[in-house]
């Protein structure tokens, strides 16, 4: 048969008699078919025809025609021959049928695309798949000067960090498009089950991260900052009004913990709707004053009491605080936002210990995307200290966990983050190897060769050191403001954050800066590096100073001194070429 001659809406299938003809075994499913092109009709230029082979499994001849009534139904027609010995048919499209040889394998193939469907499609994708350069090249841009700010500097601030290309992507990644309130398995939206698995999983990591055994913590990961964490701890276990004590913010606290300035201007919620009084450090010394914390304590008698700060660079006493927060009847809440990767790496004292909640922030030490974590004790409360066997409930357990997750959700938040959740987990992950507890340790040693570096270039520090990831350098001595010096330093690429000073005026005028080592070790840098910026520091200090004196202290006139003034356009250019030899994490620059 000249089949190069056949119609071209025909198909070629299997359709075996009741006795099939014996043949040799196939190896596989599939027949290879090849028609030697000689036997092509020399006038016939046509293309050649699909064809197919299906082979289909013996039936009776009465299935074989109760098949071939459905086939007519499908206005099909057949023509039954033997092509080497098998028994073959002839099957005609229909009008409209693909035909293409998987065809009729894959019905997902054979559905005719909805006129107009190819359209819709093209439309979306032309929308939703465009690149930001394209879609919005005025935010590219400014995006990719930010880039070139932070490749080309030194970044300073003890808060910042650069995280990895894989948080990233999570962070940019289509999990952003999911409504998750509430907790794993009991959301308030279907379509959760995966987002479920992720956020599961990153409270898992957390816990191991910091060692702790699940049957006596328990984690949220939904916060959006570690402030919200504060809050949520606050709405969760107490009225308000009730109290709270914290660190005061000029000694290195943060406003979270109930700040309000001298003259009693309430600046964050937590002194908004509860009654707060902080404790300080000693003036001489700029260590906390644990004597006079424990006689305002048993004095005022907080609800909570709060260890943790923001900008004291010496180890916290979680025991003496446990004595004192036993002794007023308080719940021992620590802010670890700022040492949680140094806790995580075991390279200082952990709260866990101690404290009955603990909460942090998610990037600054860690590493991870910006957001807030709250641990909790969960379980049976242990006996305090000379309590007798007799003495105590039984049935004396911690009651956090249901207060906290209802403070976040619904009480506080809406539906969490889940971009953030995944590259919490992805940083997490991090955190529980070898090479972070190095990177750790690079970070405390680079703070102590920066703190060295100063203190021989006479510059004053408080507590005369560091024993963590950041110092705090007092300009006063100086003559200089943290605010002017800060400016100084942001011209000239090195980026840092104004600090007040215990018994400066802080609120106008902070006496100093709070200096960082976390985010350049990420780069690469090494002690050698901080040494070199070390004089980058005390360069622009000296700009500084030259400027206020031929200017004055007032940031205007200060500020008209800054510009064009070649001393910082030489020591930027230093400053540009020493950091551009460092990469930057998740970037090719």
């Amino acid at each position: 048969m000249d089949l190069s001659q056949a119609e071209s809406g025909l198909s070629l299938g299997f359709h075996p008699h009741d006795s099939p003809v014996p043949r040799a075994p196939i190896a596989d499913d599939s027949i290879s078919l090849q028609i030697d092109s000689s036997f092509r009709c020399p006038s016939h230029s046509g293309p050649s025809i699909p064809l197919q082979l299906l082979e289909q499994p013996e039936k009776r001849r009465d299935e074989a025609v109760v098949d071939a009534e459905k086939e007519e139904d499908e206005q099909r027609e057949e023509e039954e021959f033997s092509l080497l010995g098998h028994p073959l048919c002839l099957k005609r499209r229909r009008d409209g049928e693909s035909s293409s040889c998987s065809s009729s394998s894959n019905p997902s193939k054979k559905a005719s695309i909805e006129p107009g469907l190819e359209s819709r499609i093209a439309a979306v994708r032309a929308w939703g798949n465009q690149p930001l350069c394209v879609a919005d090249p005025e935010i590219f841009e400014i995006m990719e000067n930010e880039k070139q700010r932070q490749f080309k500097g030194i970044e300073l601030i003890a808060s910042e960090n650069f995280v990895c290309r894989a948080v990233l992507e999570a962070l940019g990644s289509h999990l952003t498009n999911k409504y998750s309130e509430g907790m794993p398995g009991a959301r308030y939206y279907g379509g959760n089950q995966f987002i479920d698995q992720i956020e599961t999983l990153c409270c898992e990591r957390a816990l191991a991260a910091f060692s702790l055994n699940p049957e006596n913590w328990g984690v949220n990961v939904q916060p959006y900052s570690c402030t919200s964490a504060n809050f949520a701890v606050y709405t969760g276990l107490l009225l308000p009004k009730d109290r709270i004590m914290g660190l005061d913010s000029p000694s290195g606290g943060h406003l979270s913990h109930g700040y309000y300035t001298p003259s009693g201007k309430k600046v964050s919620g937590a002194s908004i709707f509860f009654e707060s009084l902080p404790y300080k450090v000693n003036p001489l010394t700029g260590y906390i004053d644990y004597d006079k914390l424990e006689e305002r304590a048993i004095d005022f008698r907080p609800r909570i009491l709060i260890c943790g700060g923001s900008s004291y660079p010496r180890e916290w006493d979680y025991a003496r605080f446990r004595q004192i927060a036993d002794k007023c009847g308080a719940i021992l809440m620590c802010d670890m936002a700022h040492i949680s990767g140094l806790i995580a790496a075991k390279e200082c004292i952990s709260p866990f210990d101690y404290c009955d909640l603990v909460t942090s922030t998610t990037h600054k030490s860690l590493r991870g995307p910006r957001g807030g974590i709250i641990f909790y004790r969960k379980g049976r409360k242990p006996r305090k200290r000379g309590m007798l066997p007799s003495q105590g409930d039984e049935n004396d357990h911690y009651d956090f966990e249901e207060k906290i997750n209802f403070a976040v959700f619904p009480s506080m938040q809406g539906g969490p983050h889940n971009n953030h959740i995944a590259s919490l987990a992805i940083a997490l992950k991090q955190v529980a190897t070898p090479e972070y507890k190095a990177y750790i340790q690079q970070v405390k040693r680079n703070a102590q060769a920066l703190a060295s570096a100063l203190l021989r270039r006479k510059c004053r520090l408080v507590t005369g050191g560091t024993d963590n990831h950041l110092l705090l350098w007092d300009l006063r001595t100086l003559g200089l403001t943290g605010k002017n010096y800060e400016k100084v330093c942001e011209m000239c690429h090195i980026t840092l954050n104004k600090n007040a000073i215990f018994g400066d005026n802080g609120a106008i005028s902070p006496g100093g800066v709070r200096i960082g080592t976390p985010a350049m070790t990420t780069r690469g840098c090494l002690e050698s590096d901080f040494e070199t910026i070390a004089d980058f520091l005390v360069r622009a200090a000296q700009i500084a100073s030259a400027v206020q004196r031929e200017h004055g202290k007032l940031q205007k006139d200060f500020l008209k001194g800054l510009q064009n003034n070649k001393d910082i356009l030489e020591l930027r250019s230093r400053v540009e070429s020493f950091a551009s030899h460092f990469a930057m994490p998740g970037s090719d620059v």
